[in-house]
């Protein structure tokens, strides 16, 4: 063996090492960005800065959150696509991002599958049927009957065209045979005043956001959009009650752009899941509503398949797109 080649392995073992202990010693003194693709204060944003504070804890290190929202979340999810793969820019998704939004866009930035390493299914949280109080419909089967009776007499509002909120609505829809007029707003803040006022008269909405309405009596939850019950709310019927097979739970997730050096990946899915089964972390989701999951990379990928199949199914029967 020639000394020039001696040289060449012996330097890639070096720098084989020395990329492994980097990746053992990762985040080390870098600043880790967790990219948020809506405005602060969601579900998305919380998650994202509970993620943030506990990996800094326990991996000894700053991460910090950086809110990009825009276009359904799709701003700040190409941003991290375009991030360098190094395992310093990450970002957080939802079924918006990563299965909704590839089936309703006519133009996506990014390949939601190819430009991503999923970390971990982080959340679910739980979508729920209202109506306005006005509303002579008090159960699922009184609504859908007044629904058949008076197509497109009555409109329902969702947080933006293609959210998660928009498509359980379509979902609904589509299961029923029932139709209704869509009013997009630009925020769950809007749709919830002008359903207080009988702007509007039914939604779909993130059980966190509508709840404390509901317990006041000013808005009337009809079901939950989950498969099963809420723990949190025993006495509301699951839509798969009288709809089989019904599902329109939001989850969130955490992602690394493809690229990022596999055990960095599975370094933070096994933090991540450490991190969603702490006590004190189950405790705060469990006052907001939210269902912590804390999967492993595998079987989020899995998720993200399946999910992606079945709202690329909704949205062809409702004839969702967005140009």
């Amino acid at each position: 063996m020639t000394m020039t080649r001696r040289a060449m392995i012996a330097a890639t073992c070096l720098l084989s090492a020395s990329a492994a202990l980097a990746q053992a010693d990762y985040p080390g003194n870098k600043v880790v960005t967790i990219i948020v693709p809506f405005a602060a204060g969601g579900t998305t944003d919380l998650l994202g800065r509970v993620l943030a504070e506990r990996l800094a804890a326990r991996l000894n290190g700053k991460f910090i959150v950086e809110n990009r929202p825009g276009a359904g979340g799709n701003t700040g999810v190409a941003a991290a696509a375009r991030s360098t793969p190094d395992g310093y820019t990450l970002t957080m998704g939802t079924v918006s991002t990563h299965a909704i939004n590839p089936a309703v866009y006519a133009k996506m930035p990014f390949d939601h599958i190819k430009d991503f390493s999923p970390i971990s299914q982080v959340a679910s949280v739980p979508n729920i049927l209202m109506v306005n109080i006005d509303l002579p419909a008090k159960t699922v089967p009184e609504l859908i009957d007044l629904l058949k009776k008076n197509p497109n007499k009555y409109s329902f509002g969702s947080s933006g065209a293609g959210t998660s909120t928009h498509m359980a609505a379509e979902l609904f829809k589509v299961s029923t045979g029932t139709d209704m007029v869509h009013v997009p707003y630009r925020s769950s803040g809007q749709v919830t005043q002008d359903l207080l006022s009988g702007q509007i008269q039914i939604t779909f909405d993130n059980i966190t956001i509508a709840w404390p309405h509901v317990e006041a009596g000013k808005i009337r939850a009809i079901a939950t959009a989950t498969p099963q019950r809420l723990a949190v709310a025993k006495d509301l019927p699951a839509l798969s009650e009288f709809i089989p097979g019904y599902d329109a739970a939001s989850w969130h997730g955490f992602f690394a752009p493809s690229g990022v050096p596999k055990e960095i990946v599975a370094k933070l899915s096994t933090e991540t899941q450490a991190i969603m089964r702490e006590p004190a972390v189950i405790e705060q989701m469990k006052k907001l509503g939210v269902d912590p999951v804390g999967s492993s990379s595998e079987q989020f990928t899995a998720h993200i398949a399946s999910e992606t199949k079945r709202w690329a199914d909704v949205a062809q029967k409702a004839n969702v797109r967005i140009e």
